[in-house]
């Protein structure tokens, strides 16, 4: 891996962003020069299907607002797509309007033609876009002590490894940054790799198809967690029949006994992806609340 630098490059903004920026200045780390799959011949303009320069699109809401929090958002697809505009981007400006700096995390999406080990890939970006908030927090107006990580489905997955190894780097910190996130939120998350509970696509993108026992277990995130592990939102609906709300459950509980703060907040029917069918402020007005009552909020 190169030397990450402190200088970011800033690219043209997209609508409705404020900033889009590159996660690394020079080479990826972990990439390789490999055979490109096809792209889909109908592409939905909501979804990103190749991701080969990480970046962050930035969401910093008026300094008259402003909490000084701040959201790194990850949106799901399986690892095979990014659902970017509905769970992302969406989420984002929702958050903006709410005082809170959000920035929509466009990763890596698994793949052994553009990676040397697709495993880490996601979790290199997704720690490297922490390490960003962290070292420009200052200048962007937001505390190094709220800077919190969100995932929706496969990007749950991402959020809860980011925040249950990040003692294990797998980027450069020559700057000692702090990765670990201060809080996290979880969306209908997969949370688990194990046979019982894993969502297959899920697995199967970010591991392969026949990942090792120590693998598995490596990245079932509900057996990463310890007393460090951030406190904890966790949503889901009870009929999700593509994520088993049990990924939602059983995390919940590793971090009760663990006694890490946590809520959780299952809806009794809605699916998988029941934020597209919901006001924002239905399903978000829960997760205001909780950061308002664990302080993330001012």
């Amino acid at each position: 891996m190169l030397i990450m630098c402190v200088a970011l490059m800033f690219f043209s903004v997209t609508s409705n962003a404020q900033d889009t920026l590159a996660l690394y200045n020079g080479a990826i780390p972990n990439s390789r020069q490999g055979h490109l799959s096809a792209l889909p011949a109908r592409m939905n303009p909501g979804l990103v299907y190749r991701v080969l320069k990480p970046q962050l699109e930035m969401y910093l809401p008026e300094k008259d607002k402003a909490t000084g929090a701040a959201v790194i958002i990850c949106p799901g697809g399986s690892y095979k797509v990014l659902t970017y505009q509905g769970e992302g981007v969406q989420t984002a400006k929702e958050f903006m309007k709410n005082g809170i700096a959000a920035f929509v995390l466009k990763y890596r999406l698994p793949d052994d033609s553009t990676m040397i080990d697709k495993k880490i890939g996601p979790l290199q970006d997704a720690q490297q876009a922490i390490k960003i908030v962290r070292e420009n927090a200052r200048k962007w107006g937001i505390d190094t002590d709220r800077v919190g990580l969100m995932g929706f489905s496969a990007g749950g997955h991402l959020a809860s490894t980011a925040a249950t190894h990040f003692r294990d780097p797998v980027i450069e910190n020559h700057n000692k940054t702090n990765l670990r996130p201060d809080f996290l939120i979880l969306v209908y998350p997969v949370i688990s790799m194990q046979d019982s509970l894993t969502h297959r696509d899920s697995r199967t993108n970010l591991l392969g198809n026949n990942p090792s026992k120590s693998t598995i277990d490596l990245f079932s995130n509900e057996l990463q967690v310890d007393r460090t592990t951030p406190p904890t939102y966790i949503t889901h609906a009870g009929d999700d029949k593509l994520v088993d709300v049990d990924n939602s459950i059983v995390f919940y509980e590793k971090l009760r006994h663990n006694n890490v703060s946590a809520e959780l907040f299952i809806y009794p029917k809605g699916g998988h992806g029941f934020v597209f069918g919901l006001p924002a402020d239905d399903w978000m007005g829960p997760i205001y609340k909780w950061m308002q009552k664990s302080k993330w909020i001012k």
